[in-house]
């Protein structure tokens, strides 16, 4: 890593640790980023509810059609 002086003075191991971690720490970031964006509304849901609302309530399915 010569672009980033402050890191010279870490051996290979430590190096690795340090990206490790960075990289983990993003890819938790965005898990949890997306996870509270997808479950923040519950839009869906509510339009689920509304269409069940408006369904027509069968009273007796076991009275046999006319046919």
């Amino acid at each position: 890593m010569a672009g980033f002086p402050g890191f010279s003075y870490l051996g290979p191991k430590s190096k690795n640790t340090v990206v490790a971690g960075g990289l983990t720490a993003f890819v938790f970031g965005v898990y949890f980023y997306t996870m509270r964006a997808v479950g923040g509304t519950d839009e869906l849901q509510v339009a689920i509810d509304k269409f069940e609302g408006q369904k027509p309530v069968e009273t007796d399915t076991k009275v046999p059609s006319k046919v």
